[in-house]
């Protein structure tokens, strides 16, 4: 193991020590702490072929920079936890002279640049030290220190070249105007509607303010294919200052005199002499989306970093598409509609309870003062439509196809790695009995050509990759980029109307959503719910509430009655029937209605949670005419798994009666499955919903009267 010290060497006559920049003197800023941050994404217009491959030798580049820094963080890392005497002495000191502080990494990644012959022509100081930065707080600060749960992350890794789709840029000065290291936003918002202004728009539209006022629908830009790449500003600029002979004074005119079109513009490396590189923006032409333009992009000063981001299509040049996203120092753009939706919930004074499952999402919430006349109980399940699962199998079948025709293509190309099929061996045998000639098999159909020991004789990394492999490829990984992105939509979607219905005071049970990937696997990636829930939470917080989350330790709302009584169920069992109040209902739903009644006593810490079973059997008998038909009017579809015991099941071995199951081997994979899993002893990030509720801590209930159930059943899809 070969790490390089970083201590302090006296230096001799013959080699004078590097100096390095001192401590800035002036006064450093600093981001309030109740300045919000945001970003916009900004698409890139990289058409022309030496734009591409210069933009493709800065990611070559910076990559190699992160991939040397990622190798050296590992090996220091070691070398820390092999030097116990040194650690047990003073470990701060210890880890100086390893370099495993943010100056160590810089330096690192200084040396990196100069050793090397080609990065000063692409990558500037600035980037490389922010990429250090990075890497120090990714690989080295998380795995050297615990976070807030008191977790700690494994041994720092190297990374792979297609994951690495961001180059991140430096902060501007804030005190210095005009002082930008990294990637620049150069432009207006006028100059680009000047310049690609729609034909059929009115003249009297002449500002992004009269653009954003107009009715959505209406074309304001009218964009070529390939935008024009804006030149630099020449000729010299009047600085309003005089000569002491009375003669104005000018200055030469630079980029931040541009006016134009947006673009987005990097000077290059030191020893660079290709000059500036100027990537064209394209905005959006509708009228819809100008106001949020004009939120982000009509103030400068707000403007606070600019990261280069691309990612996987195959349509582009290069097989890669590529953004700017500006970070700004403002809160995110909420339209009107937005804000009213988010206002009436914060006012609709309303507590409930979410159920979260496999494959649906139950949600029950009445008034704060669990007073009947204060407004009814509402119902809400969240599951798929038949639409959504005709959509899902026909994703699902293109993806099988592509990556079938990944595998043969790489058959193809390195058919001497692979093994004829069974089938095609049959083949041969028939015709060499026949006496035929051989055929000749381009694509194999059987094993990997491989040792004694099952090891492949090659290694997949050396196999050949033909042209028509590179973009399936491509197209697979924008098809799962694209999946990903309706996820989230639809995720918004659906905690936009569960708060707008269900008010911005929800309570959750506390379980690990990796616990249900390892049991049912893909199962989840068709509901997602980890992804609702954590979009549920974050609208929960813009609208002024929060989202709990309750251990299922102390609560046991599965198991538990509105009357108190214990009502044992096995994971099979989706019906809970309490033979002591003779309540007969959908589990879930019970479960989302006990969670309306759970208090905290720390908002942060789930294992505080408790159920108020006072008050829950108070709801029972103020809401008995309408709440049974409320909590049993939500059939699940396929409630009933089919017996049977699989990994997935939850009983012990030795019991009997009727066993929960995965969905292998079934027709019916989005069928409801157990949704009461036992939740990680120590989770593994802090307490969702409540990072932003410092100031804004949860209210002690009050214990009055429940209330009458109105049914309100929604069906969120």
């Amino acid at each position: 193991m070969s790490v390089e010290m970083l201590e302090t060497v006296p230096a001799s006559d013959d080699a004078p020590a590097r100096r390095f920049r001192g401590k800035n003197k002036g006064v450093r800023w600093k981001r309030g702490e109740d300045t919000e941050l945001a970003v916009i994404r900004l698409p890139l217009d990289v058409h022309d072929l030496a734009s591409v491959h210069r933009v493709e030798q800065l990611f070559s580049s910076m990559w190699s920079v992160k991939r040397a820094l990622q190798r050296d963080a590992r090996a220091a890392v070691d070398a820390y936890w092999a030097g116990d005497v040194r650690r047990e002495a003073d470990a701060k000191a210890w880890r100086i002279a390893l370099g495993l502080t943010r100056e160590g990494m810089e330096r690192r990644a200084y040396r990196h640049m100069e050793n090397s012959g080609h990065l000063g022509h692409h990558v500037t100081k600035a980037l490389v030290m922010h990429q250090a930065d990075e890497v120090f707080e990714t690989s080295i600060r998380r795995h050297l220190f615990p976070d807030a749960s008191g977790r700690r992350f494994g041994r720092p890794r190297v990374g792979r070249w297609w994951g690495y789709t961001r180059i991140p840029g430096r902060a501007r000065s804030h005190t210095t105007a005009r002082k930008w290291e990294t990637f620049r936003l150069h432009g207006t918002l006028a100059g680009h509607l000047d310049v690609y202004r729609h034909r059929s728009l009115e003249p009297s539209v002449a500002t992004p303010e009269q653009a954003a006022a107009l009715p959505a629908g209406m074309r304001v830009l009218e964009q070529p294919h390939r935008l024009l790449v804006p030149a630099r500003p020449t000729g010299r600029i009047p600085t309003g200052e005089v000569t002491p002979k009375g003669t104005p004074k000018t200055r030469a005119a630079t980029w931040w005199d541009h006016a134009g079109p947006l673009a987005v513009v990097f000077s290059g490396g030191a020893a660079s002499q290709r000059g500036d590189l100027v990537l064209p923006v394209r905005l959006p032409s509708g009228s819809g989306r100008w106001p949020r333009l004009l939120h982000f992009l009509n103030n400068p000063d707000t403007r606070h970093k600019v990261d280069l981001v691309r990612r996987r299509d195959a349509g582009s040049p290069g097989g890669w598409a590529y953004e700017a996203h500006l970070m700004v120092l403002a809160g995110g753009y909420a339209s009107p509609a937005t804000r009213a939706r988010r206002k009436a919930a914060a006012g609709s004074q309303r507590v409930g309870g979410i159920d979260g499952n496999v494959s649906n999402l139950s949600v029950v919430s009445l008034p704060d003062t669990f007073d009947p006349d204060d407004g009814p109980l509402h119902v809400t399940r969240v599951e798929l439509t038949e639409t959504e699962r005709a959509a899902l199998e026909q994703a699902h079948r293109k993806e099988r196809g592509r990556k079938r025709a990944l595998d043969r293509s790489r058959r193809a190309t390195n058919n001497a790695q692979y093994q004829p099929s069974k089938r095609q061996q049959a083949r041969a045998e028939r015709r060499q009995a026949a006496g035929l000639p051989a055929r000749n098999v381009e694509v194999p159909g059987g094993a990997r050509a491989a040792k004694k020991a099952g090891v492949p004789k090659q290694a997949y990394r050396r196999d050949a990759l033909s042209a028509g492999y590179r973009f399936d490829r491509a197209r697979l990984a924008e098809a799962a980029a694209t999946a990903a992105a309706a996820q989230d939509h639809r995720a918004r979607r659906i905690a936009e109307q569960i708060v707008a219905g269900h008010g911005n005071r929800l309570v959750v049970e506390d379980c690990d959503i990796r616990t249900w990937f390892r049991l049912w696997g893909k199962a989840l990636q068709a509901t997602t719910p980890g992804r609702v829930i954590t979009a549920i939470s974050r609208e929960c917080e813009k609208a002024g509430g929060w989202l709990l989350r309750a251990s299922t330790f102390t609560t046991r709302l599965s198991q538990t009655c509105l009357c108190g009584e214990r009502v044992a169920k096995t994971l099979a069992d989706r019906i809970h029937t309490c033979r002591k109040c003779g309540l007969i209902g959908d589990r879930d739903l019970v479960s989302a209605l006990l969670a309306a009644h759970v208090h905290l006593g720390d908002p942060d810490d789930p294992s505080t949670a408790c159920l108020d079973t006072v008050q829950a059997r108070s709801t029972q008998i103020l809401f008995q005419a309408g709440l049974q038909e409320a909590l049993s009017s939500q059939p699940q579809r396929g409630a009933r798994p089919s017996p049977g015991r699989t990994h997935a099941a939850a009983s012990a071995p030795n019991t009997s009666g009727q066993q929960a199951s995965a969905r292998h081997n079934t027709d019916d994979r989005y069928r409801p499955t157990p949704n009461e899993t036992r939740p990680a002893t120590t989770r593994h990030k802090a307490h969702v919903g409540t990072a932003a509720h410092t100031d804004n801590a949860p209210p002690t209930r009050a214990r009055s009267a429940p209330e009458l159930v109105d049914r309100h059943h929604t069906s969120i899809t």
